[in-house]
């Protein structure tokens, strides 16, 4: 009965040596994850600045009035405003309804 005893002890003593193992290494990720983030949040927030930087570019260069100067350059004069019959329109909805029509039609095989 004795050697039972100190069986069963010792089972409880690796049984909760090994729990006490898993939940620090569990700790020492968790707390390698927080010591990461803040250099993540830096990082994200550089990339937002620099996104709103490029924004500001984009709208800048499409200004009109940036335009207007980019044609009256000499690079872009040869270009020209396009009359309104060259200008080609596709109203919303055909390109589907003929991609539709040329696509074969799926056949069930419980109908006749």
């Amino acid at each position: 009965m004795n050697k039972i005893h100190i069986f069963v002890i010792s089972l409880c003593v690796v049984l909760l040596s090994v729990g006490l193992y898993v939940y620090v290494e569990k700790q020492n990720v968790l707390t390698q994850l927080k010591m990461e983030l803040p250099s993540l949040v830096e990082e994200i927030a550089d990339i937002q600045e620099e996104n709103s930087r490029y924004r500001y570019e984009i709208d800048q260069f499409e200004n009109p009035m940036h335009l207007m100067e980019l044609m009256r350059s000499p690079e872009f004069a040869h270009l020209k405003h396009p009359i309104l019959e060259e200008i080609a329109t596709v109203e919303e909805g055909v390109a589907l309804q003929e991609e539709q029509s040329k696509a074969p039609k799926e056949r069930s095989i419980y109908s006749p």
